[in-house]
């Protein structure tokens, strides 16, 4: 299996701090972002391969950090007004690589307070796609999120990005689980017309052509948005080696 690192953003809301550096490298206490994700994953021994997803302008710098294990794909855009879209950018990395087996697929951006390993060892006892949620109580944040109904057996009924009526709470976080299988149709979903820019609206396509379910959510999860909300984390974090 392996794990596919979205980060070919541009994170124009944490200018100027990210105007010439990636957002996925900044530092939050002892370590950066992706590597709080990356040492998190290898440790279920279950991933043999990382890939990082970068734009252009950023490739170069995560050339330059990325450690033994861990392919940078640049996906040859270089303006937030050119960018491929996440979903784009899904198949174009298992396109350059030739990937055909079961992905991990998440953003880049998130530090979490508990381990994604939970999340592997669930989507795997399923044998489906998987997909995380967490229940949201505040509306306003519900239009701009990706947002899931389940049945009693976490089976997705229904996932809708950026709704303008939510029909529950519950909102899936930017952490995929592909199967073999599924991995093979996002070109199909593509095609299909589902959306390309939030990485929701393949799962959205996809669980109205086959079983996905979705596991609630074990712990927190830190999305850094905007200079305040960096701010926050890496104080959080600070002084912190392990979590």
């Amino acid at each position: 299996m392996k794990c596919l690192i979205l980060a070919a953003g541009y994170a124009t809301r944490l200018y100027p701090l990210t105007e010439n550096f990636p957002k996925p490298l900044l530092k939050v206490g002892s370590k950066t972002i992706l590597d709080w994700l990356i040492d998190d994953i290898a440790s279920s021994g279950r991933v043999d391969g990382f890939v990082v997803i970068s734009n252009h302008k950023f490739a170069h710098i995560f050339e330059d950090w990325a450690p033994a294990g861990v392919t940078v794909v640049d996906d040859g855009t270089s303006s937030n007004e050119t960018r491929l879209g996440a979903v784009c950018d899904i198949q174009f990395a298992i396109d350059r690589l030739a990937l055909d087996e079961d992905l991990l697929v998440i953003a880049g951006d998130n530090v979490l307070d508990f381990s994604l390993c939970r999340f592997i060892d669930y989507a795997q006892s399923k044998g489906t796609s998987c997909i995380m949620r967490y229940y949201e109580p505040e509306e306003k944040r519900l239009h701009k999120s990706g947002v899931v109904e389940v049945d009693a057996q976490d089976r997705v009924l229904s996932m809708e990005e950026k709704p303008a009526e939510p029909r529950s709470h519950w909102c899936c976080p930017p952490f995929y689980y592909y199967t073999r299988e599924d991995a093979r149709r996002v070109r199909e979903g593509i095609a299909a017309g589902c959306g390309t820019d939030a990485p929701g609206s393949f799962i959205s396509w996809l669980s109205r052509q086959v079983p996905v379910h979705a596991m609630e959510m074990p712990g927190r999860r830190y999305d850094i948005g905007n200079l305040e909300s960096y701010k926050s984390v890496s104080d959080t974090y600070k002084g912190i080696t392990e979590i």
